[in-house]
């Protein structure tokens, strides 16, 4: 069951390198712009705060990669960084778009089932 559960953590992480991506470089680009629904207008405004949403997304994706690097010891850090992704999931869901939920929120939740299983 650890193993089930690194492996999560790191697909959480993972997720959140593709957000980073998405958010710090690929915002106004096509990918970026069909991904997230905007118009070329909405990007050109928006593109300084998404890179904002964006680093926060790697410092995520960092803390859970630390969690992994601490192997059993880090089974602390993994939850803590997941139950942040999993707040700001709900929290995006609710204020933004229902897809977040199943996206981010579902993959912690998963994360951090499996952790306390293991």
């Amino acid at each position: 069951m650890s193993l089930a559960a690194d492996i999560v953590v790191a697909l959480v992480a993972l997720l959140h390198v593709y957000f980073l991506i998405l958010e710090m470089f690929l915002w106004d680009k096509p990918l970026g712009m069909k991904t997230f629904r905007l118009t070329q207008e909405r990007a050109r405004d928006t593109k300084v705060l998404a890179a904002n949403q964006g680093l926060y997304n790697g410092f995520l994706a960092a803390g859970l990669a630390w969690g992994l690097w601490q192997g059993a010891f880090g089974f602390q850090i993994k939850l803590f960084f997941l139950a942040c992704v999993l707040v700001a999931g709900v929290f995006g869901a609710a204020t933004v778009n229902r897809r977040i939920l199943f996206v981010q929120a579902l993959p912690a939740a998963l994360g951090i089932a499996l952790l306390w299983l293991a």
